[in-house]
């Protein structure tokens, strides 16, 4: 939903990217850093019941992941690296934020002096591991899809929306408004599932009209 305002985004990063630029920063180390920053901000926060200082460190880096890429793009530094590593830290940055909820659930809401909805920390937290699980996979079956030549693009929650649901809902629900949190991970949890069955089945549709393998004659040894 939210890759339709790209190019708005775009707009906002480019003088911090042409900063980057100008003293002779890698991408890679924005990379790096700024999942190192979002690594430490869930990890270390959320667990503490520290719900809104955590999205607020992990906001800030978060902006990594959209200026490493502009770095790379502006000064024709783009490459199989770059974007190997920076989709392979996504995965690191998720796995901390969604892990680092669920350990709030666990541990962090009592610090913060929280009940958490229903009085059900366990369920909540198996809702935010399978929200996790299932983000994972909806990136997985893009990769996938694309590695045999299928488009698997689009559905009810790409990354960029996962983020937002789950940090707005650690942010106001850090803010003192009840069961906000909870709302969030379960519509994540949903809106995930649903978005693995779209690309499956976009992929699928296109598969069906791909032409079959020609078949081959017999082979020798080792077939």
């Amino acid at each position: 939903m939210l890759e339709r305002f790209r190019a708005a985004w775009t707009k906002v990063i480019a003088p911090i990217a042409a900063f980057f630029v100008r003293h002779n920063v890698s991408p890679d180390v924005i990379t790096v850093v700024g999942t190192l920053g979002v690594v430490v901000g869930a990890a270390v926060c959320y667990p503490q019941g520290w719900l809104w200082q955590g999205t607020v460190i992990i906001v800030l880096f978060v902006f990594a992941d959209m200026v490493d890429g502009q770095m790379a793009r502006s000064t024709g530094r783009a490459s199989t690296w770059g974007a190997f590593l920076d989709s392979s830290l996504d995965r690191l940055g998720d796995g901390a934020v969604f892990g680092g909820i669920a350990l709030y659930f666990i541990h962090g809401a009592v610090l913060d002096g929280r009940q958490v909805a229903f009085g059900l920390e366990t369920i909540w937290t198996a809702v935010t591991l399978w929200a996790l699980v299932m983000g994972q996979v909806t990136s997985y079956v893009k990769a996938r899809a694309e590695a045999l030549g299928f488009d698997a693009g689009g559905g009810l929650a790409a990354r960029a929306d996962r983020l937002l649901i789950i940090l707005f809902g650690a942010l106001v629900g850090g803010l003192g408004v009840p069961y906000v949190l909870e709302l969030a991970v379960t519509a994540l949890a949903v809106m995930s599932t649903l978005t693995v069955f779209q690309r499956i089945a976009k992929v699928y549709r296109q598969a069906q009209h791909q032409a079959p393998p020609a078949e081959q004659g017999p082979s020798g040894a080792g077939a």
